[in-house]
């Protein structure tokens, strides 16, 4: 028996040792490459060529994460690089004399098309400078198409994929996977169109719902194509016409139908760019990564500009609402509201703009946001931007600013309220052979117990709940956009608007992008010389280390191990964060194929 614990002994101390080492190596890569990478300034030679390659999803801001550079672990070693220091440097390259033109490279796109659209109009902007955009793929999506169809020439690998068919919108229905368990998804809601709640208890789409995503989704494709005929120079309807007859299925198609302009082979893009950069075809191409090219030295500024006193803070709001602090990717009511009471005491921030990409979430936290934005327009402009989502809760959070800029194809609207709670009876007492009993001090004590279904009385007490959440939404959305609470009521009812649609109805001021809502609130603070800032400070690496480094590993891992896969992890997450509190979120998870 000695022996056996001191072989036990033994093990657990090899085991706390092995733990200790391995924890001891990671913080140190960790820091070389902090100490390493992030200060370093990127010196960019003459005639070099910009390269942007975007294949992953694209947040709001560049993450403040080493992680996002290492590959240990499993974890993708490519950097992430956020919208903000997109849009930065291709505004940079316009005027940098040692930038020739850009090469759009293999970008297998994934990010919402409102975020598409501000990288296109930014690529459309550099060309006034008349440098070059080059564009090339071996397999083009709709999303990078859209995207590369700005350039001066867009190429495809000869054996390469051009997918071009139109869009598509699913939803997946789990009431027959929830019948087979013996679980009862009980649903309040208010909004005809409000239709989170359907999977739940329907196989198919709601007539109200398939109305409200033909609508949207039309709205989308309409200004895809009017996006592709402008730059290609096709009409219209012929791009249509090659979509819904599916005539684009190789290579040589799209040459004939003139979406692309030539079949290469990489080698034969690299020749073309060394020409166009005057380098000689046996030298190697002079060229910076994005991701590097954030750290280059940048241009002289207005000297005004740097010298002033005078700041336009940019508070960002991106992901699902909930309480709490957040993150980089999801919004604590707690962090964005002590971010806007800060700039709102702030003297020196003369005009707020609030850049809201967000498809809802706790009705709860939205308000809570909603109420410090109130309070911020009564001493200072300001001017919500919004990204690819500003729907339910992103909508709530949205309406008493100043004024509301979107992008035609932000999804937005779906003013609605709901909640659901699951009856787990059958489940726990036909599957598991599980029963409860118990007492209680009053008839509603229990209310929200998952292990029985709600009475009658139970039913209308927390739809009344929900009715009075809604009557709050509409009242809020009428005040701030200055219109009669019916007429709000008319166009709400939980159902989604495009942008163009939203500025016809009056959900939304001026289609544009944050550049557009900057100037927008310089304009109104009456300013002309100012510099920008942001908020929420991002958290450092060494901040996060311990539970959010864990946890973000973890999501990491799951993503580089389930792929395409990890969406359908998020939405059972999802729901399990949608019981018993009242939500203002989107109708679902929209995806466009």
């Amino acid at each position: 028996m000695k022996q056996f614990f001191k072989f036990v002994l033994a093990s657990m101390l090899g085991f706390l040792l092995t733990s200790i080492i391995i924890t001891f190596i990671v913080i140190l890569l960790v820091l070389g490459l902090i100490s390493s990478s992030s200060d370093k300034t990127v010196e960019v030679d003459s005639n070099s060529v910009l390269q942007i390659s975007l294949k992953h999803p694209i947040t709001e801001r560049t993450p403040n994460n080493p992680l996002s550079s290492l590959s240990f672990l499993g974890i993708d070693g490519e950097k992430a690089i956020g919208l903000n220091d997109i849009l930065a440097d291709i505004k940079k390259a316009k005027t940098d004399p040692n930038i020739r033109g850009i090469f759009l490279d293999e970008s297998y796109m994934t990010s919402g098309q409102a975020t598409v659209e501000e990288i296109r109009n930014a690529l459309l902007n550099f060309k006034k400078s008349g440098k070059f955009i080059i564009a090339y793929s071996e397999i083009y999506n709709q999303q990078f198409y859209y995207l590369a169809s700005v350039a001066d020439k867009v190429y495809i690998n000869p054996k390469g994929i051009f997918l071009f068919h139109g869009f598509s919108s699913n939803v997946t229905f789990l009431k027959g996977a929830l019948d087979k368990l013996g679980i009862e998804v009980q649903v309040i809601k208010v909004g005809t169109y409000k239709s989170a709640v359907e999977p739940f208890f329907l196989t198919k789409m709601s007539p109200a719902n398939r109305l409200q995503v033909t609508s949207y989704l039309g709205s989308l494709y309409d200004h895809f194509l009017i996006g592709i005929s402008k730059s290609r120079k096709i009409s219209k309807d012929s791009l249509f016409n090659y979509a819904d007859k599916l005539k684009i299925r190789f290579p040589e198609d799209a040459l004939k139908y003139k979406l692309v302009d030539g079949l290469k082979y990489r080698d034969e893009i690299l020749d073309e760019l060394k020409q166009r950069t005057g380098v000689d075809h046996k030298e190697d191409l002079k060229s910076v990564d994005l991701a590097d090219y954030t750290n280059s030295i940048p241009q002289k500024e207005d000297n005004k500009k740097k010298e002033s006193k005078n700041r336009i803070a940019i508070v960002y709001a991106s992901g699902e609402i909930n309480g709490g602090d957040g993150d980089d990717n999801s919004i604590g009511s707690e962090a964005v509201s002590k971010s806007l009471r800060k700039v709102r005491l702030d003297d020196n921030v003369k005009a707020v703009v609030f850049r809201v990409n967000s498809p809802g979430g706790s009705s709860l936290a939205s308000d809570v946001i909603w109420r410090e934005v109130m309070l911020t327009k009564k001493v200072k402009p300001i001017i919500v931007s919004m990204g690819d989502y500003a729907a339910s809760g992103g909508y709530y959070i949205s309406c008493a600013a100043d004024s509301i800029f979107a992008e035609p194809n932000t999804v937005t609207g779906s003013i609605g309220i709901f909640a659901i709670l699951p009856n787990m009876q059958k489940f726990f007492n036909d599957k598991l052979g599980i029963t409860f009993d118990g007492v209680k001090t009053g008839k509603y004590a229990d209310l929200g117990d998952v292990s029985r279904p709600l009475t009658p009385e139970e039913k209308t007490i927390l739809q009344s709940e929900v009715d009075h959440g809604y009557d709050d939404f509409t009242k809020a959305v009428a005040k701030g956009r200055h219109k009669t609470q019916a007429y709000i009521d008319s166009i709400g009812q939980g159902r989604v608007w495009t942008g163009t649609q939203a500025v016809k109805i009056g959900l939304v001021d001026r289609l544009g992008n944050i550049n557009d809502a900057i100037n927008s609130a310089a304009k109104m603070a009456k300013i002309k010389n100012y510099n920008l800032v942001s908020y929420p400070e991002q958290k450092s690496f060494l901040n996060k280390f311990g539970f959010g480094v864990n946890a973000e590993i973890k999501s990491q891992i799951l993503k580089s191990e389930l792929g395409d896969n990890f969406k359908y992890y998020q939405q059972i997450k999802g729901v399990t964060q949608m019981m018993r509190t009242p939500q203002a979120r989107l109708p679902y998870n929209i995806e466009i194929n």
